[in-house]
């Protein structure tokens, strides 16, 4: 296993943050070097994030023992000093910002450093250096200036990385990608318990074995994950955009209620803790803002990211703020009619009236919609009949013709949903109203499929066969593993679909299965 994960936190208030950061009350490389010493303090590596014009957020977590059932990984119950720098060069002789941030017991010994005031546009390097070690180095960037018009944008986008299931080669080779940045839909870690019958045939430690529920076995969820050497290279190559489905927390989870499935459910107060612990340690282990630190059970996902006048990235969170699934179920069903009521919602609307107003202020010429389970109409029923999942939008079909019906009235240009969750490849177009045969397309959507989940999988499934056959508005199946890279200019949008043969062994080769465009001013998604 390779190393893991960082976190940054300047956090603190008034004069206590200050004397922190200057070293008073925090173990710098001389009084920590002791506990350090024949260990490595960055076993989970470094990251960046949420890049803007003038900066982003870099981020590590100290962990010389990162699997401890405890959940300390081996740290001291202090805080100590982390610097970073970051160079216009890999050697760094041109530094051109230097500083410190306190990592901290509370937040797990992970830093998030937020850099600004740097030219827009161009490349970066940074590390850290902690009790007298120092951590790799990492290669980031920042926007172009929001009033620029880039001629192209390239970028990959991934979700569904269940450790257990298979290797993380699809990160090997997202890391050798011409890209830009990466955007990361959801499902980062799953809470299930890992046993030696995992799908790679390898044997797991015994705090492995039990389901994530409180803070200290989320947090070793994450050291686990974290610990991948391709996962490590991908977050080392390019900053991230990140944000979180079911499995951070508990699989089909749903605003403040209780867990679909469960015999008997957890009392909402037991849920809410559960649920803190798992905004917690989502916020220790990624490259996000303090914007996102989480707040007990609440957490603001949802945010914009320009990318000059070319792309906007309108990041949703489909998960915080919806209704418990119609008829009480997640998974597909025929002839639900709650699934109708215009009462129901997924975004919430505060969240919804802030996506629609987006629409309305944004000059960009592409509209990328970081979105969690399908927006799609996906029929399981190839006849007459529907048979709908209520977890993904079509449980919620008020509230995506809310969107999907402004989008088209008030003249989006170029809107496209990537998407996660479903662990499937789809190229599909949506529809103002999917009860509709004449009913306009108002943009694309690329689903990804898994990195892992679900093992090898396969290139065509019966599932898929029914899919392609009861929803005329999708063009391409594809049931492989990997992700999907995205090129975008002026005149086009091209999506591959980037799958791998293999995932529970490693060393798997990648190839394209196929590729998609969709062109600018004419909504929806042809083939190459």
């Amino acid at each position: 296993m390779g190393a893991v994960s960082r976190r940054g936190f300047l956090g603190f208030g008034g004069a206590a943050a200050a004397a922190l950061v200057v070293g008073t009350g925090v173990w710098g490389a001389a009084g920590s070097r002791a506990f350090a010493e024949g260990r490595s303090l960055f076993t989970l590596g470094i990251a960046s994030g949420d890049p803007a014009p003038d900066g982003f957020v870099l981020w590590t977590r100290l962990a010389p023992d990162p699997f401890a059932p405890d959940g300390r990984a081996g740290m001291p119950d202090r805080p100590v000093k982390v610097e970073y720098e970051v160079a216009l060069d890999e050697g760094f002789r041109q530094v051109v910002r230097r500083g410190a941030a306190v990592a901290t017991p509370e937040f797990n010994h992970s830093v998030h450093p937020e850099i600004w005031g740097l030219p827009p546009g161009r490349e970066y390097f940074y590390r850290f250096r902690a009790c007298g070690q120092i951590s790799p180095v990492g290669r980031t960037r920042t926007m172009p200036p929001v009033t620029a018009d880039p001629a192209s944008l390239s970028f990959a986008f991934a979700s569904c990385q269940a450790w257990g299931d298979g290797y993380y080669t699809a990160y090997d080779h997202i890391a050798d990608e011409d890209i830009e940045l990466v955007v990361h839909l959801g499902d980062y870690i799953y809470e299930t318990e890992i046993t030696d019958s995992n799908l790679r045939g390898v044997t797991v430690p015994a705090q492995f074995g039990t389901e994530a529920k409180d803070l200290a076995r989320y947090r070793i969820q994450y050291s686990l994950y974290k610990a991948e050497a391709p996962l490590q290279k991908a977050h080392a190559r390019f900053p991230w955009i990140v944000t979180l489905d079911d499995h951070e927390v508990v699989n089909d989870w749903a605003g403040d209620t209780v867990i679909l499935g469960r015999d008997p459910n957890p009392p909402p107060e037991v849920f809410a803790a559960r649920k803190a612990a798992a905004f917690q340690a989502f916020y220790e282990n990624l490259p996000l803002r303090r914007a996102q630190m989480p707040d007990g059970p609440r957490m603001r996902l949802h945010r914009r990211l320009p990318y000059g006048r070319l792309a906007a990235f309108t990041m949703i969170d489909t998960r915080s703020y919806r209704d418990t699934q119609a008829c009480g179920v997640a998974g597909p069903i025929a002839d639900c009619d709650e699934r109708l009521d215009p009462a129901r919602t997924l975004l919430g609307a505060p969240q919804r009236e802030w996506l629609l107003e987006g629409f309305r202020s944004s000059g960009a010429r592409w509209h990328v919609l970081g979105n969690q389970a399908p927006m799609t109409e996906t029929d399981w029923d190839p006849g007459p009949a529907k048979k709908l999942a209520m977890d993904p939008w079509d449980g919620y079909a008020a509230d995506r013709a809310a969107v999907l019906g402004a989008a088209h009235d008030r003249g989006v240009r170029n809107l496209v949903a990537i998407t996660g969750d479903r662990h499937q490849n789809y190229a599909c177009d949506l529809k103002r109203d999917f009860n509709a045969d004449d009913s306009p397309t108002v943009a694309g959507e690329f689903v990804g499929t898994s990195l892992t989940r679900g093992g090898n999988g396969a290139d065509m499934t019966e599932e898929g066969r029914r899919f392609l056959a009861g929803n005329p508005h999708m063009s391409f199946f594809n049931g492989q593993r990997g992700y999907v890279r995205v090129d975008v200019d002026r005149e086009r949008w091209r999506s591959d679909f980037r799958v791998l043969p293999f995932v529970q062994q490693p060393g798997a080769p990648v190839s394209t299965r196929a590729s998609f465009v969709v062109e600018d001013g004419k909504p929806g998604v042809q083939a190459v």
